[in-house]
């Protein structure tokens, strides 16, 4: 065999290839052709070699002539990333795999290649080649994103924009400008048909190629520092850690398989790229938010209408149509999960990678769409559908003879169909404890439960936040810790970090609520349209059982938890689906374009440099976490903002004395005991000794009716969580009786620090008098006036609900009245916002709203389930 060695410009290597066939020893000895990259040799080597054998025994050789690769930097695991003040304080350790991510040499990113594009000669001159500057760009960007066809030839023609003489002068020309942008992987259009079923209308798949997708997103400097190329086992005292997949069980099993059974005959220190798909939604951080681009949609799936073919029968051939379109769009991913690919990472090494199947995220039906049936196939031709598919219906199975993954290695359905919090845990909930509820305690409810035309996984997480303390003293306790425990479990499988003790617990959520489940039935909650029903067979309660197993499988669920509009396309033209096609071509082309054009304009590398140091982290927006350490004051940054991005006020806002709170302040009413509260402030704050030039009878004050508060997350130290807004309103129409919100703030008593429940009546700080300074224990140093509650009950004194509960407290006034107690306290003594929920008892009190609630009531729950992260903060006591 001959090898031609060449140098094209700064490359240092090229690839020799071999076709091999390989047998898919899961399936019954199926073959699978697949193409092996099988060596790579230094561009200067001009031996040459006989075989495919020599060169590899070449390029291992201690003197081979591999070339010397300088020292680089890998990006931090997130499970190792601390806080600024939290660096070194716990005794996290880790271990990489031995022969797992190593680098073959160098080969440009996706905005490096852009540099070879074929106008980038011109692009040297004129930066926004075709376009002749930015405004231009974005002129022409805003149309193709917010205009239709036909109303961008009009705005064309109006007379201001032609006296503006933009170098394009019809829709046409700016279309073919921006088709003519470096492109991301190509959209395209294929016609299918099933032989002997023929369709209404012609099934038309838009899709692009998996395995140029994955080279894309693998490659994008974007995501450098989020990228993680090696298993790692994470150990926390003496327990395993599992969040990130690569901190789990399967890649490490994955990278043992890869080294034992292909790589004998390959280079060693394979990277593992696992493959994630979902299905009409996306799946961390970075990969759950859609904003970011870390996901990227692949195929739209054609929903055929077969003609002349019975109703029974149009399931089943819609499901094998989706397969086969799976198997065009994943073809090559399939063929590098068995023979590898070398490709360029997001900062230019080359890697050895392979493609598992690591996750395909749906819901159940569509879980079991993709079921293999390859028994029932031995027995009953697949084309014989009424047979065929009564057999496969006996065995709860969808009739699919053919699924994609059946020659994919490494893909086994026991493991990468994971559990999925949003059907299994969320729709799950609303369709099922949710209903039960309102069988039993609907007497809260004047009016019954408001039903929604359509229901988000927004508010089903509302109902499971509140509906414990709303049905307590109605329902039956055993009926509630049911209920109570099955949320519990439902807040731990959200965790983005566990350890084995974490998993315990939650599995013991889940026995939990087994265990009581069956007040639910004495109860006579579970009903069907046929009556009640006295059994939980429920497939996705089953489902729930296997998180445990997950989690310690494939990481975090979380990870593993969008539509996309076509508004810009006009039918006169071409054809619809060709339209499509152009759109989302363009729409990559120009984000990615206008990327490149930022770092060229701010003479910044092309190559995202990896951030070592400890550091805190509030924009989890990759793109725009890039570009804001290039130019941190560069007002062009808008254009990559996302809708809502995290501000950091622990930079400008007032900190805690130990940097773990910040707020940002954003008027002040009669409060009876207000004046000698603030005066008892200022003895304790000047030791017994205020000064007079500033005093609670003659003093001034600014006030505010609302300020921030900021929290890190508790599962990592480094993360900034978004602003909470804490209300402090006085009486308005909306609010007859104010608005103020309830907060945990920590006090000093002694020697020891106790977390208090207040709800906040005033903010304010004092004014310096004229021609004077404030005190030094008032200087700086807003001041809220709280009112405060005790803790009457604990978590373990109710296990039916297990939550803290409060009651407002009062003292004896200047006349004997009964007032409650209050106090004035600094406003960094905050440390979180708590919602309290009133103990209504066995019936509501019906002439109480939302708006007058906090001030009727006086015992309340401290709700643990207001969000995860309050969730976890306070499973630590109280005092």
């Amino acid at each position: 065999m001959n090898y031609a060695w060449f140098v094209p410009g700064t490359q240092l290597f090229t690839e020799a290839r071999q076709m091999v066939l390989l047998r898919n020893r899961a399936y019954q000895g199926e073959a699978v052709a697949a193409a092996a990259a099988v060596a790579v040799a230094a561009a200067t080597c001009l031996i040459d070699l006989p075989s495919n054998e020599a060169v590899l025994e070449h390029l291992q050789q201690e003197n081979g002539c591999w070339p010397e690769v300088q020292d680089h930097h890998i990006p931090v695991p997130p499970t190792f990333l601390r806080s600024t003040q939290e660096a070194g304080k716990d005794n996290i350790l880790g271990r990489y795999h031995p022969s797992s991510g190593y680098i073959f040499g160098k080969a440009p990113n996706i905005l490096e290649a852009m540099e070879s594009d074929q106008f980038a000669y011109r692009q040297c001159h004129t930066p926004f080649y075709p376009f002749q500057d930015q405004a231009e760009f974005e002129l022409g960007k805003f149309l193709c994103e917010c205009l239709t066809q036909s109303d961008i030839d009009q705005f064309l023609k109006l007379e201001w924009v032609r006296q503006a003489k933009p170098l394009f002068s019809s829709k046409d020309q700016l279309l073919a400008w921006m088709a003519s942008l470096p492109t991301a992987p190509k959209w395209h259009s294929t016609t299918l048909e099933i032989t002997g079923y023929p369709t209404i209308q012609p099934i038309q798949l838009i899709w692009r190629n998996g395995l140029d997708v994955v080279e894309d997103l693998f490659a994008n400097p974007i995501f450098t520092n989020h990228m993680i190329y090696d298993p790692h086992v994470v150990v926390d005292g003496d327990e395993c850690k599992y969040s990130e997949y690569f901190t789990a069980k399967q890649a490490f099993e994955i990278q043992w398989l890869i080294d034992t059974f292909i790589q004998d005959q390959l280079p060693k220190g394979a990277t593992i790229v696992p493959v994630i798909i979902a299905s009409d939604k996306m799946p961390s951080d970075v990969q759950m938010r859609a904003t970011s681009h870390a996901w990227r949609c692949v195929g739209f799936m054609p929903i055929p209408k077969f003609s002349n073919v019975h109703t029974d029968y149009q399931t089943i051939l819609s499901q094998r149509l989706l397969h086969k379109c799976m198997d065009i769009i994943f073809a090559d991913v399939k063929v590098t999960a068995v023979a590898g690919k070398f490709m360029p990472d997001s900062s230019g090494h080359l890697r050895h990678c392979y493609m598992p199947l690591a996750a395909y995220t749906a819901d159940l039906p569509e879980q079991q769409a993709i079921a293999l049936i390859y028994d029932i196939c031995q027995r009953i031709d697949p084309w014989r559908l009424r047979e065929f598919q009564e057999e496969a219906k006996a065995h709860s199975l969808s009739g699919v003879h053919q699924p994609f993954w059946r020659n994919w290695w490494f893909a086994d359905p026991a493991r990468f169909l994971t559990g999925e919090i949003l059907h299994t845990c969320h729709k799950f909930f609303f369709d099922h404890p949710f209903n039960h509820h309102k069988r039993v305690g609907t007497c809260h409810f004047s009016s019954g439960v408001c039903q929604m035309k359509q229901m988000t996984s927004w508010e089903h997480q509302d109902l499971q936040r509140t509906l414990v303390p709303s049905i307590a003293g109605v329902a039956p306790p055993q009926f509630i810790h049911a209920i109570c425990a099955l949320i519990n479990f439902i807040y731990k499988a959200q965790n983005p970090v566990y350890t084995d003790t974490s998993v315990d617990s939650m599995v013991a959520s889940l026995k939990e609520f087994h265990d009581h489940k069956q007040a639910i039935l004495d109860a006579g909650a579970r009903r069907g349209t046929k009556g009640t029903i006295n059994n939980f067979l429920i497939p996705k309660l089953e489902l729930l059982q296997s998180f445990a197993a997950f989690t310690k499988d494939i990481g975090a669920l979380i990870q593993w938890t969008a539509d996309l509009p076509f508004d810009r396309t006009s039918h006169q033209s071409r054809t619809f689906t060709e339209q499509i096609v152009d759109i989302l071509n363009r729409e990559e082309s120009m984000r990615r374009f206008q990327l490149y054009l930022f770092l060229r304009m701010h003479n910044a590398p092309l190559t995202n440099a990896i951030v070592t140091e400890e550091q805190e982290i509030t924009e989890t927006d990759p793109a725009l976490a890039w570009i804001a350490r290039i130019a941190p004051g560069d007002p062009n940054q808008w254009c990559f903002v996302r809708p809502h991005p995290v501000r950091n006020h622990f930079l400008k806002g007032i900190l805690s004395s130990t940097a773990t709170t910040a707020f940002h302040v954003t008027q002040l009413y009669v409060l009876p005991d207000f004046g000698q509260a603030l005066s008892d402030y200022i003895a304790k704050a000047s030791n017994g000794q205020p000064l007079a030039s500033w005093s609670s009878g003659h003093g001034h004050v600014k006030t505010w009716n609302k300020f921030r508060l900021q929290l890190h997350s508790v599962f990592c130290s480094q993360l900034i969580m978004p602003s909470q807004v804490i209300q402090a309103a006085p009486p308005s129409q909306t609010f007859p009786l104010g608005n103020c919100d309830a907060v945990v703030a920590q006090s000093i008593h002694g020697d020891r620090t106790v977390n208090i429940v207040t709800q906040v009546w005033a903010i304010f700080q004092p004014i310096p008098p004229c021609h004077g300074m404030l005190p030094h224990y008032l200087i700086d140093k807003p001041l809220i006036y709280v009112q405060y509650y005790e803790i009457i009950g604990h978590p373990h004194d109710e296990p039916a609900i297990s939550m803290y509960v409060v009651a407002r407290q009062y003292h004896n006034g200047p006349d004997s009245q009964r007032m409650r107690l209050g106090a004035v306290i600094p406003l960094m003594d905050v440390t979180h916002a708590v919602e309290l929920i009133p103990m209504y008892g066995a019936g509501a009190d019906h002439t109480v709203g939302a708006a007058t609630s906090m001030e009727l009531y006086e015992h309340f729950y401290l709700n643990n389930f207001l969000d995860k992260e309050i969730y976890h903060a306070l499973r630590s006591d109280l005092h």
